[in-house]
């Protein structure tokens, strides 16, 4: 956290005091032969500026020391209470106590998600995975883009200030218990380098990145990106098919949660199933009747997919069932077919 807290100029200034007080002591010790705590009091009355007298005389030598050591204080001091005044009237205290307070909140989080960069593509990424019911935690240097976000709820988001290329970064995110990596950052090179140090840290990790270039997509599938995703591309593609099937692009407007009939598209694996219902047909679900949702694909435990799967179709254990519904009907086959 230290790391992340940019601390440096306080270190700084807390370095320089500590080496102008050295200087003192050895400056009387060496130029009037004072013993080490007569070295230390003069040092301290001198640096304080509180006018108590000299031990004894000092010499020609011991005034020009003096002269220049008081002035050299005061610039330290000078810097001092300036950087001080700093954290704590310009809230970088309050920051790094939010910082403290965050890192041991992500302590306790697993199989969360993990979003680098709050940008366009970031903050709807997150807001996506909020709505549905995952964990998340945001990465992010620009603490401008997080001033003013919260939650759906209202809530602080769980952020991490940082740079996400960074190993210490990641590790303060929870990587390592972590289940998905959506890296969403501006520059393809920055996603890259986020992409290969997250599967370096957790090689089970799914990681999703973004991408601008066409030419980023290959080097990020082999920095160990699972899926790249090229917000442009898409954006292109989906204006020309809201002239060419402009009904088929307003379903999948539906699914993805716009407009006023919004659909959900709900995956329900086969370990998910209650036990009564295992082992049955679709037929023998009979999903549709229960809750009015369709069960509109398979995806099978050896990884060939099935669309619009036949009714006497009986999922096997490693199979998931993919189902569209509005979210009453999806919230209705939850409550009845999830564990």
């Amino acid at each position: 956290m230290w790391k992340r807290a940019n601390l440096s100029r306080f270190v700084g200034a807390v370095l320089l005091t500590v080496l102008g007080f050295a200087t003192g002591i050895i400056g009387f010790m060496t130029i009037e032969d004072y013993n080490f705590l007569d070295a230390v009091y003069m040092t301290m009355i001198t640096i304080s500026t509180v006018g108590f007298g000299e031990l004894h005389p000092l010499s020609v030598a011991g005034r020009l020391f003096v002269s220049g050591y008081i002035f050299f204080n005061l610039l330290v001091i000078a810097y001092l209470v300036s950087v001080l005044t700093t954290y704590i009237f310009d809230g970088e205290l309050r920051t790094i106590f939010k910082m403290f307070k965050t890192d041991q909140e992500i302590r306790g989080y697993h199989d969360h998600v993990i979003v680098c960069g709050f940008g366009r593509n970031g903050s709807k990424a997150y807001h996506e995975l909020r709505a549905s019911g995952a964990r998340v935690v945001v990465v992010e240097q620009n603490q401008e883009l997080l001033r003013d976000a919260a939650d759906d709820n209202g809530a602080t988001i769980p952020t991490v200030i940082g740079d996400a290329t960074t190993d210490e970064t990641l590790l303060a995110a929870g990587i390592q218990r972590a289940r998905a990596l959506i890296t969403a950052l501006p520059k393809d090179a920055d996603n890259v380098f986020v992409a290969l140090t997250a599967r370096e840290l957790n090689p089970n990790l799914k990681i999703i990145a973004r991408a601008s270039l066409k030419t980023s997509e290959s080097k990020l599938l082999r920095a160990g990106a699972d899926s790249v995703v090229m917000p442009d591309e898409i954006g292109g593609s989906h204006m020309a098919n809201l002239v060419m099937r402009p009904e088929v692009i307003r379903f999948l407007e539906m699914m993805n949660g716009l407009g006023p009939n919004k659909l959900r598209l709900e995956e329900l694996s086969y370990r998910e199933i209650r036990r009564e219902f295992q082992g049955l047909s679709i037929r023998e679900l009979d999903i549709r009747s229960r809750t009015g949702a369709t069960v509109i694909g398979l995806k099978q435990y050896t990884g060939e997919f099935t669309v619009s799967p036949s009714a006497d179709t009986r999922p096997s254990p490693g199979d998931v069932l993919l189902v569209l519904g509005t979210e009453e009907q999806i919230n209705a086959l939850v409550g009845q077919f999830r564990v």
